[in-house]
């Protein structure tokens, strides 16, 4: 692990402070400093009118690339780099295309730890810097929180935005936006595809769900608000994602395109609150959907590539004059109807900024390049949305403070006040939804026998979590036996849990997407036979409950099954602490789905 920023680093950095100093002496030192936003136009137009049509339209690309360093990955990353996207390494990656952005991901390689992380920003800043028309990258990444988080351990790690909507505090969601912006802006990383701020009404979603703050959209606009407060105080931009809404789907994005149903007035009313909400607390962007939304544009384009919704009613409309960026480009959702070349030209030309991590990177430039030449993009064009990008990264300080430092990430990623608070936080959003005969909090019930799914934890959390629960419990005292028993349990492992159970005073059972009759609805019906009383917690969606049996002794929703949540949960099944949170979503029966099993804002206290 390398915990100081390399001598060749400083030396590169002092050289790359040279260039920009020497584009311009005029960038103020600090922000308090900064003229008005008509002197700063000038200054951004002029870096602009120096740059050629290539340097241009690679200013509107954001990238990924392979590695843990700028110049010197591993042999591997190389190799997928070379493969994927024609360079070695992301130096390379900026000097042939002049990309004005990169995404870290996990599985890129990109985020080993917080000082290899400082390290790779510094190496791609500098890499920025070093071009012909120095410009500063915007690094970004998905730090959502909960059950979509690239930065792991030791960084702190908050609950996801359904377990927030649970907590229901403001105060809360802005703490997680200024710790969690601050920690990322000690590493280099300036803008957070952060909060969702989809309204998710349908229990089956599978791309949003958790990763939404609820179905009330006021309740929804609040929490989103004051998270883009919090990132925003800490000097990271905030991504309000996934315009116009992604909340009522049942298709996967990823892997075919949604139609959103809703009328226009429905819209209005479910939909576009906390894009409004967002935009009022000064959110630097905006990402887009690829969904149909017929109703907004019977065009049936994705909403990525819609100018009646980007332009018409983001811009217009709600008069957004930030920065717009698309969703994956890689998505499938958004290649079903045209091709990798046409599609980044099209966005472009419904009102989008940034264009993120086409699937060929080669492609998609070439294809705006085409279009410009063509003249079927004005050169005038690509300038309105690089002035919008060049405003964003000097709001975000990049021009004057590009670099990070290993101090700056010893004295702030991972410091204990900020896990102190996670862990406090967590705690306000614990929803105890049964407990019939009062078996919680537990007393007299030492012996606990720990079973059921153990999915993939979030990134950077220790995980599994039937172990990190039985741990939390076995630190408050308990005395703890652990079966994981998996998403999809056998049935000898059914049989296996069931004699476990035998002679344990409680058994905790975690499900994770149970379904009605699948087998861990079995698994709990199977434990509940045994007469040891049975608490059921959903590890992941709170709708678990409708599809389980009766017989329960009692039943908590965590929302996810990251660490700080399995702990919270543990502290208030020992009674540490009580239950706090209320559901954000209605849990529909299973039998009617018409009518609420419990409705928005149900849960017990001790």
């Amino acid at each position: 692990m390398q915990h100081r920023t390399s001598r060749r680093s400083l030396l590169t950095t002092t050289a790359a402070v040279a260039a920009i100093t020497a584009l311009g002496s005029q960038f103020p030192a600090r922000a308090s400093d900064a003229p008005d936003a008509a002197a700063t136009d000038r200054r951004l137009r002029a870096i602009i009118a120096r740059m050629s049509v290539e340097e241009k339209i690679g200013q509107l690309f954001v990238m990924r690339v392979y590695g843990h360093s700028a110049t010197a990955p591993d042999q591997a990353d190389i190799d997928a780099n070379l493969r994927e996207l024609g360079v070695r390494n992301a130096a390379e990656l900026i000097a042939k295309y002049h990309v004005g952005g990169i995404i870290y991901f996990t599985w890129a390689h990109n985020t080993r730890d917080p000082h290899q992380i400082a390290d790779l920003s510094n190496g791609i800043q500098a890499a920025g810097l070093a071009q012909r028309v120095p410009v500063p990258l915007l690094i970004a990444t998905d730090q959502e929180h909960g059950a979509v988080c690239r930065v792991g351990r030791p960084a702190t790690l908050f609950p996801g935005a359904m377990a927030m909507g649970a907590g229901g505090s403001t105060g809360d969601a802005r703490t997680l936006g200024r710790i969690s912006g601050a920690e990322l802006a000690a590493i280099g990383i300036r803008q957070d595809y952060s909060p969702d701020a989809d309204v998710n009404i349908n229990p089956a979603n599978p791309v949003i769900g958790v990763r939404s703050f609820g179905a009330d959209p006021a309740a929804v606009a609040r929490m989103v608000a004051a998270e883009v407060r919090g990132y925003q105080d800490s000097s990271v931009a905030a991504t309000a994602k996934h315009f116009p809404g992604h909340g009522d789907t049942s298709v996967d994005s990823h892997t075919g395109i949604p139609v959103i149903t809703h009328t226009r007035e429905q819209w209005e009313r479910l939909d576009a609150p906390p894009f409004k909400a967002a935009i009022d607390a000064g959110i630097d962007a905006i990402m887009t959907a690829h969904i149909q939304f017929p109703a907004l544009d019977p065009s049936n384009d994705p909403a990525t590539l819609s100018h009646p919704i980007l332009t018409g009613i983001l811009r217009e409309q709600l008069g957004f004059d930030g920065v717009v960026i698309t969703d994956s480009l890689g998505m499938q959702g958004v290649r079903d109807k045209y091709g990798d070349d046409r599609v980044p030209v099209l966005a472009l030309k419904a009102g989008v900024d940034q264009l993120l991590d086409p699937p060929k990177l080669d492609v998609a430039f070439s294809g705006v390049r085409a279009a410009v030449a063509s003249g079927e993009l004005p050169e005038s064009r690509l300038d309105e949305s690089i002035l919008r990008i060049l405003r964003l990264k000097d709001r975000r300080g990049l021009f004057t403070r590009p670099y990070v430092t290993a101090r700056g990430v010893d004295r702030t990623v991972g410091r204990q006040a900020h896990l102190a608070a996670a862990d406090e936080i967590a705690e306000r959003t614990t929803t105890l939804l049964a407990n019939p005969h009062g078996l919680l909090p537990l007393s007299g019930h030492d012996r606990v026998l720990v079973v059921g799914a153990d999915p993939d934890s979030p990134s950077g959390t220790t995980g599994p979590p039937t172990s990190v629960l039985s741990s939390a419990l076995t630190e408050l005292g308990f005395r703890t036996t652990v079966l994981p028993t998996g998403t999809l349990p056998s049935p000898a492992q059914i049989e296996a849990a069931v004699a476990a159970a035998s002679g344990q005073d409680a058994v905790i059972v975690g499900t994770y997407d149970a379904g009605a009759g699948g087998a861990q609805s079995r698994l709990v019906a199977a434990l509940v036979a045994t007469g040891v009383p049975v608490i059921h917690l959903a590890l992941r969606n709170p709708y678990d409950i409708a599809h389980l049996t009766t017989g329960y002794a009692a039943s908590l929703a965590i929302y996810c099954w990251t660490d700080v949540e399995l702990r919270a949960a543990a502290r208030v099944l020992a009674g540490r602490v009580g239950p706090r949170g209320r559901l954000p979503v209605a849990v529909p029966r299973a039998d009617d789905p018409t009518q609420d099993l419990y409705p928005i804002g149900y849960g017990l206290s001790y």
